[in-house]
């Protein structure tokens, strides 16, 4: 007889703790190999496909395509043990694949996934991150709970009708700052009904139940035309507006930005500088044959030097040993939108590259950004970030750094301007640069020093022969 086991999303490495499904690439009935890519999801990092490690039918899937799961959350079920397997594919179809299916195919794996989980897994999880040995069981100590749990009494009226009543494993919640708010406010999140898909718990549930839990205790029996009047007015004022979730790329980023500003003291100075020679020697360098080398790349070489005379910049702040932690080399992160929102690849090594090598780098981190196919070794790692927000047309703006950093460089566009030049006035390429840096690692003398450094390079390239 068929053996259901039931796969639960990975750990996806990088700390991460939950991901979107984007894509579900088998449907309920379709017969999985061991290994074979099952979802396509995005985490915080990356598009990432994920591999089963069982072999079988595929008799439920957890979760429609937009839904975001915690690590650890049931992602399917898989019917596994030889000739039983049309036996699991029609117990799949029957269930349709939803939760009711999935119930099922978990009370099934909660009798049999423990003899047949040996047999019918590869152990090799992830592609990309390693493998992994077969999933250690945790065995988690039930707390005792009364018979009675009362906190539901606020959830919504139309909750699922079948939701356990103190799951066991995480509790699935559509966000880590609804997770936030239950912990901050001392609500055990597994006396929240969820009325999300498969029980998720949604923000409105969460307020939901601390509504209940503030309400009076001895409130006046049944009011029911009041009652009614009170929460159609609540749910009115909940529903104005568009509500966009921060989830994904867009809710790592939000993440990262609110903790740069909360954690570090940031100052930022800028200058203008005449970028008319720079423009010059890439056009004459470009005329001499060969690959295209980009501003960006000449900028990058600009910055990796400057970064070499002044390395409190690239550095970190160990805020738990009170150290600032100087490294030794320059990964270069830059900024690039997509329409998954702002990523920022980092150049491996940027400090021993040259400009065409920079270029290349630049230009492969670039396309896969916009194909979305960046691993989370491409987004990690960086120590200095370079922020060219010219190509939105901007002149100049205040980098937020990209923590755990010390400091980011931001370049405006590159324009014609009016600009004093050996005593006349005439039309020079300007460009506006910001530099905007963390003050425990450095006072304003170093941080002025390196962006002087830089504009010197970028109205004379040839600064730059002195020290090479």
């Amino acid at each position: 007889m068929a053996q259901v086991l039931e796969f639960k999303l990975p750990d996806l490495g990088e700390g991460l703790t939950e991901a979107e499904i984007v894509r579900w690439l088998v449907d309920v009935g379709d017969v999985v190999a061991i290994d074979q890519p099952v979802v396509e999801v995005e985490t915080a990092k990356a598009m990432v496909e994920v591999p089963c490690p069982y072999g079988g039918v595929v008799t439920a899937r957890f979760g429609d395509e937009g839904t975001e799961l915690p690590v650890g959350a049931p992602l399917l079920t898989v019917a596994v043990g030889g000739a039983e397997d049309g036996d699991g594919a029609s117990a799949g179809a029957a269930s349709g694949g939803g939760a009711q299916g999935s119930a099922a195919a978990s009370a099934a794996s909660a009798g049999t996934g423990e003899s047949a989980v040996s047999s019918e897994y590869s152990g090799n999880v992830l592609v990309g991150y390693g493998t992994a040995g077969p999933a250690a069981r945790r065995r988690r100590v039930r707390r005792d709970t009364p018979a009675a749990t009362p906190v539901t009494a606020a959830a919504p009226a139309a909750a699922p009708p079948a939701a356990p009543a103190a799951p066991v494993g995480p509790v699935p919640v559509i966000s880590p700052l609804v997770r936030k708010l239950a912990r901050d406010k001392g609500l055990d999140l597994r006396q929240v009904r969820g009325s999300g898909p498969d029980g998720l718990i949604l923000r409105a549930d969460v307020e939901a139940a601390l509504a209940g839990r503030e309400r009076p205790a001895a409130v006046p029996a049944p009011a029911p035309a009041a009652t009614a009047a009170v929460a159609s007015t609540a749910v009115a004022s909940a529903a104005v507006g568009e509500r966009v979730p921060l989830r994904g790329v867009r809710g790592a980023v939000a993440d990262k930005l609110s903790r740069s500003r909360t954690e570090i003291p940031d100052a930022t100075c800028w200058v203008d500088a005449d970028a008319t020679e720079l423009m010059a020697a890439r056009a004459a360098m470009n005329a001499a044959g060969g690959p295209k080398i980009s501003v960006l790349a000449l900028l990058a070489r600009i910055c990796t030097h400057a970064l070499a005379r002044f390395p409190e910049l690239n550095s970190t702040v160990d805020t738990a040993a009170r150290e600032i932690v100087r490294l030794p080399s320059v990964h270069l992160g830059f900024a690039a939108q997509t329409d998954r929102g702002l990523v920022v690849p980092v150049v491996k090594d940027a400090g021993g590259r040259t400009a065409e090598s920079l270029t290349a780098e630049f230009a492969r981190l670039t396309e896969s950004a916009r194909q979305g196919t960046l691993t989370p070794a491409d987004l990690t790692g960086g120590t200095f970030t370079l922020n060219n927000y010219g190509v939105f047309g901007v002149d100049g703006s205040t980098p937020i750094i990209n923590h755990p950093e010390a400091a980011m460089l931001g370049v405006g566009r590159i324009v014609p301007k009016p600009w004093v030049h050996q005593g006349e006035l005439a039309v020079r390429q300007v460009v506006q640069l910001s530099l905007t840096f963390d003050h425990r690692v450095c006072d304003g003398g170093t941080a002025g020093g390196f962006l002087r450094y830089v504009a010197d390079c970028v109205e004379n390239p040839a600064v730059l022969l002195r020290t090479l």
